[in-house]
């Protein structure tokens, strides 16, 4: 859906060490064990995979404004997409090298074992430092990866510390992000875009209008941003989910380290609830198709 021009807030704190993250958004039974991952989909031949249909996207805001998407339909069916910031920022390469993990292949590999389609929105930083998982998610159809910007650099002031994307270098940052997806192997990056933070204005709306990004919002904030509780995360997702209902999580091992654990409580409790698990495309489309 459209909604007003205004900038996002998330309803958690970050810490000092939150530039990490994009935005904020958990239960087991004490020795609970990680499902048998299943195995991913095929790859794609040398020769690049056919080509897909054009992914949906909304149609500009007013005046030419990139047009910004929070949640599908609440009368469509009890769709939910659950969506994964694969946070990292230009500048934390040298933690990187001395060994914190801003990856989380046994979420992904949870997900696989769950058989639950998912959109990760992946900072092009990321994708240079782990292309053999960039290029894995990429090309499992269970996935769709999509544009978290190159950097996890605010495209806005005061945005939870996050140094600020000059005016004039936020489309270069958004299409840096689609090059190193590229380079890492990722066949069909989608047409979406989630502000670092989550956090922009009519500035950054009118600036990005030429990348014919669809922003992606969310209106189910998961909590688990340096979450250790996975209890509490899955509390909070499953108080929220509403038909429609976009989720925002993480899949950063450092920064979010109880998402795995919450998952193996959203999502039988969510299918028992008679939610189908879908990507935030398919959300997308079945707006288009509501209007």
């Amino acid at each position: 859906m459209l909604i007003p021009v205004r900038r996002i807030v998330a309803t958690c704190a970050l810490g000092a060490l939150g530039v990490a993250l994009a935005a904020c958004g958990t239960s087991e039974a004490p020795g609970a064990r990680a499902p048998k991952p299943a195995p991913p989909g095929p790859p794609a031949s040398a020769s690049g995979s056919a080509v897909p249909p054009r992914p949906p996207t909304l149609a500009p805001g007013p005046g030419g404004l990139t047009p910004v998407f929070t949640n599908g339909p609440r009368t469509r069916g009890r769709t939910v997409a659950l969506t994964f910031d694969a946070d990292m920022t230009a500048d934390q390469g040298p933690r990187a090298a001395g060994g914190e993990h801003f990856d989380n292949p046994r979420l992904i590999n949870t997900l696989r074992a769950f058989k639950v389609p998912a959109t990760v929105f992946m900072t092009g930083r990321w994708a240079d430092q782990y292309p053999a998982e960039a290029r894995a998610v990429g090309r499992d159809p269970l996935f769709e990866v999509a544009n978290h910007s190159y950097s996890h650099y605010a495209f806005t002031k005061d945005c939870y510390g996050l140094p600020t994307v000059a005016k004039d270098r936020m489309r270069a940052d958004v299409e840096r992000a689609y090059a190193a997806f590229r380079r890492a192997g990722v066949p069909h990056p989608m047409p979406y875009f989630r502000f670092p933070g989550g956090c922009y204005d009519q500035q950054a709306l009118r600036t990005l209008s030429a990348t014919g990004v669809t922003a992606v919002q969310w209106d189910v904030v998961s909590g688990d941003a340096f979450a250790t509780d996975s209890d509490a995360v899955a509390r909070q997702v499953l108080e929220g989910v509403r038909p429609g209902s976009v989720v925002v999580m993480h899949c950063t091992r450092s920064a979010a380290p109880a998402t795995e654990r919450a998952l193996r409580t959203i999502v039988p409790e969510l299918r028992k609830r008679g939610f189908r698990f879908v990507k935030v495309s398919e959300l997308i489309g079945a707006a288009n198709q509501h209007r």
